[in-house]
């Protein structure tokens, strides 16, 4: 049976309330948590594109499992608790890939699977983190959050906050939750420049 391709990055951060954020590598032993994430209608409503109010175990070690072979998955803990999910991964979308053909693109995804520390600024030191790893450690030349729904306006936000822009604004059918999604991106020497600034 596949298992979470294990890697050994660990990523830390301070909010400004002084809070520390960790980014620990995502495990075998953390099925119980990722399960309570992925089978909450309110949290999925935010993190998938189609009307999904709950997934099986099965369904998201199938998720998981795909996603760790071209990825850094971690948890998200917040002063020690494990509070959310995040990735770094290899860029996977054709449309993407296409535009930017001789670029490493990169992505990053994630989710505040407990709901209590929505709109606290922890998406953003996220991003941030996750950023400064894949610019500097990867070496990747351009990174993206993908597919932003444009009722998740606390997504976009956060990923504005750290220097991304909007690269494509795509208009979905009817019957999807979305009216549009947003794809943002941002290349390293963008980042760079708004480190000097820091």
């Amino acid at each position: 049976m596949a298992k979470i391709k294990q890697h050994k990055v660990i990523l830390e951060g301070k909010m400004p309330q002084g809070r520390s954020i960790r980014l620990r590598p995502m495990s075998e032993n953390d099925w119980d948590i990722l399960l309570k994430w992925n089978s909450d209608p309110e949290v999925l409503y935010y993190s998938e594109g189609d009307n999904v109010t709950a997934y099986t175990l099965e369904q998201i070690q199938g998720i998981y499992h795909s996603v760790c072979e071209n990825a850094f998955c971690f948890i998200i803990e917040v002063d020690g608790d494990p509070i959310g999910e995040c990735w770094l991964q290899e860029m996977n979308l054709e449309r993407i890939l296409q535009k930017y053909p001789d670029l490493d693109c990169r992505r990053i995804d994630l989710m505040i699977g407990e709901k209590q520390y929505w709109g606290q600024g922890i998406g953003t030191e996220v991003i941030r983190l996750l950023t400064e790893f894949g610019f500097l450690k990867e070496s990747a030349n351009m990174i993206f959050g993908c597919d932003i729904a444009d009722y998740n306006i606390g997504s976009l936000r956060a990923f504005q906050k750290v220097g991304y822009e909007i690269v494509s604004k795509i208009k979905e059918n009817p019957d999807r939750k979305a009216n549009y999604n947003y794809d943002v991106a941002l290349t390293k020497e963008k980042f760079l420049r708004r480190e000097k600034k820091r």
